[in-house]
């Protein structure tokens, strides 16, 4: 029972201390984790006594579920479709090609074995750009930038793990089949991901035919811990069933919900994030052994250096053919490739597996990486935003979008009333009550979001690209489901969805002539005509 309270005692402190180093953090204005961060190694230097034992099991299995599954559970699956080729570049081709080249730079920096060399470099070719991202939302950065960093990391976690096992095997055997790797890589992913997408659509389902806020929200967090212990147990990769579990509930679950679970949900995976983080990013702090790092500080050098060239190339080749992609968010993505929970918890499996002296040398690496991309990168990515003018958010823009949101938030709770008055829950009385003031304000609202728009026209033509981008999006869903009907043959199929694609692709859309939407159909039309070739 004394265990139980000291694990509490702790527990309890470590959230305390979290507390305030939070609102320490929103005084500086710096990122929230590097706080953690820096309070947790000024404790471990304080407290010499203190010494923290941190299994990776810990970090794999209570720590990462919750934090990869709400950063899923958020991500709207058109948004990562719509990058997806990006993305699988960097977390599939990227990794791979970190991982080679960070093991070949240090191999010859440091005079390790190559074997081994590898293994750092699979260990820190995951990125966590966790730091980054609360600054990217705060700041306004766009979302599709988000997006492409976030979309990142959340695959390239998974590949990292499955090419360290890979890695792993190879160094301590001494043998390594190129087959054998990529069919393990395949089944491991692939199975993976087909677990977790299988348990996130039964747990949106079952949510759909619950009204009940809490059990809902627990069905949730069995999810997230759930699709990880179902995958690791078959033997195949828990972090990207995870990943695949949070998005397909993320985008399938909340339509299935009551406005009030929505709320519960939400609110519930932001604290479980807070927490873990807190959790993790103290805990970088306490368990780093200042003395190791110091004694390995030229191996930590080549690591730093590796990591920096490697990232390099892989951002500015990989995504070279991406045109779409400016240069300028090149940059950020590039100084945003922070390394956190994911290779902490590889390197620490080490001491399992490999020699002492080996596994000392690659921890002192990965912490004093974990520790620069925090402190350098994640402090100055404020300073890399604003200078390269990333920020888009405007003041035209937010008016908007406050005014916009209480509107819509104000109709929805509206409508939400009108149905309870329906069931009989609210009386006549009452609601025409309601009404009386409800009416007049709900069509204030709407007049005042119909000025903003005639004020600002830059606004309108952002609102109206959008909606008409959703209107296709729709519009290419429903005709593939007239192909898996069996409705359209593949020809017909292929012609619409060209023709909407390259609506998509459109820059600019003229919209002071509803004719116009025939014309560009008929060009796409003609166009796609024109690529094909003749017999």
């Amino acid at each position: 029972m004394s265990e139980i309270f000291v694990i509490e005692e702790i527990a309890v402190g470590l959230l305390l201390i979290a507390t305030f180093v939070g609102i320490l953090a929103r005084r500086l204005r710096m990122p929230y984790t590097v706080g953690l961060v820096l309070v947790g190694a000024a404790l471990a230097i304080l407290n010499q006594e203190l010494h923290i034992e941190l299994d990776s099991e810990i970090i794999l299995g209570i720590f990462v579920p919750p934090l990869i599954f709400e950063a899923a559970f958020h991500l709207p699956i058109p948004d990562l479709r719509r990058n997806i080729v990006a993305i699988l570049i960097l977390a599939i081709a990227g990794v791979l090609l970190t991982t080679l080249l960070v093991g070949g730079i240090v191999s010859y920096g440091t005079g390790m074995p190559i074997g081994y060399a590898i293994i750092f470099g699979s260990i820190i070719a995951a990125t966590d750009p966790i730091a980054v991202i609360a600054l990217f939302k705060s700041l306004g950065v766009p979302k599709r930038l988000q997006v492409l960093l976030e979309g990142e990391s959340l695959l390239n976690d998974g590949t990292a793990i499955v090419i360290f096992n890979i890695a792993i095997v190879a160094a301590i055997t001494g043998h390594f089949n190129l087959v054998e790797g990529f069919n393990d890589f395949i089944v491991s992913a692939g199975f993976g991901l087909g677990v977790g997408f299988v348990l996130g659509i039964l747990a949106s389902i079952m949510i759909a035919r619950i009204d009940d806020h809490l059990i809902e929200t627990a069905i949730t967090f069995v999810l997230a811990y759930g699709a990880f212990i179902v995958a690791e147990s078959l033997h195949v990769s828990g972090v990207l069933a995870v990943v695949a579990a949070g998005l397909a509930n993320g985008n399938i679950g909340p339509r299935g919900m009551s406005p009030t679970t929505r709320i519960v949900v939400f609110n519930f995976w932001e604290f479980m994030s807070f927490i873990t983080n807190s959790f993790v990013f103290l805990l970088i702090g306490l368990i780093t052994d200042i003395s190791l790092i110091v004694n390995n500080w030229q191996a930590i050098v080549w690591g730093i250096f590796a990591a920096l060239v490697s990232r390099l190339l892989v951002i500015y080749g990989l995504l070279q053919p991406f045109k779409n992609i400016s240069m300028r968010w090149k940059h950020v993505i590039y100084w945003g490739g922070l390394r956190g929970a994911i290779s902490l918890a590889l390197v620490i499996s080490l001491s399992s597996k490999l020699d002492s002296e080996i596994s000392k040398q690659l921890m002192a690496m990965v912490f004093g990486l974990v520790l620069f991309t925090l402190l350098i990168q994640g402090t100055s990515m404020n300073w890399v935003i604003k200078k390269l003018k990333i920020i888009t958010r405007r003041e035209d823009r937010t008016e908007y979008d406050i005014s916009r949101a209480r509107a819509v938030s104000t109709r929805a709770s509206y409508e939400h009333l009108e149905k309870i008055y329906k069931s009989g829950m609210i009386s006549k009385h009452v609601w025409e009550i309601l009404i009386g003031v409800l009416d007049p304000y709900t069509k204030n609202l709407t007049t005042e979001v119909r000025a903003i728009l005639k004020k600002h026209p830059e606004v309108k033509a952002e609102e109206l690209d959008t909606a008409w981008r959703e209107f296709l999006s729709f519009q290419r869903n429903q005709i593939t489901e007239l192909l898996t009907n069996n409705i359209i043959n593949n020809d017909v199929y292929s012609d619409l969805v060209n023709q909407i694609d390259y609506a998509l692709d459109l820059r600019e859309i003229k919209w002071d002539d509803v004719r116009h939407l025939n014309e560009l159909f008929l060009t796409a039309h003609i166009e796609n005509e024109q690529q094909i070739p003749d017999a």
